[in-house]
């Protein structure tokens, strides 16, 4: 007569199940040398994550360098004044930056060039999606805030237009 299993063994099966997988996400580190994974499975999330440290040996005459005060860093004024500037475009999702359809295209706009509203100023990728960000405004970009391939939060300044 066959026996129905209880919630004791159930519990330990599935406890056995997640050690099992915990084992294998050690060893996918080891063989890939990563330092961290994450898995998501029927409602279990499981990470598994290695500490790297490095440490340098010091000689024995090692004397550390005198510290001299730090000169004043300069004030970072223009990601300011850029985004309070009435003609920036802010980005309108966060994503990465390309600022032509392709690798090795010619941009969508540079600096000097007119632009008329609805142009396309640049493209972001945000979760495998391309979208097309518009120009909001007719004018002329004056200045452009982001580097191509950069990543960029919502409401970053991208282009000043004139």
């Amino acid at each position: 007569m066959a026996r129905k299993p209880d919630e004791t063994s159930t519990a330990t099966d599935k406890a056995s199940d997640d050690s099992a997988m915990i084992r294998e996400l050690a060893l996918l580190l080891d063989e890939t040398n990563l330092t961290e994974i994450e898995v998501e499975r029927a409602g279990l999330r499981v990470r598994v994550a290695r500490n790297i440290s490095v440490t340098a040996a010091m000689p024995a005459n090692y004397q550390p360098a005198p510290q001299y005060a730090p000169a004043p860093a300069p004030v970072a004024a223009a990601p300011v004044e850029a985004a309070k500037h009435p003609g920036a475009v802010p980005s309108p999702m966060v994503g990465t930056v390309y600022w032509s359809s392709e690798p090795g295209a010619r941009p969508f706009v540079e600096v000097g060039t007119k632009v008329a509203v609805g142009q396309t100023l640049v493209i972001i990728e945000a979760m495998k999606t391309m979208n097309q960000i518009p120009a909001p405004r007719a004018g002329t970009v004056t200045q452009i805030l982001v580097e191509d391939g950069a990543p960029v939060e919502f409401g970053e300044p991208l282009v000043i237009i004139e």
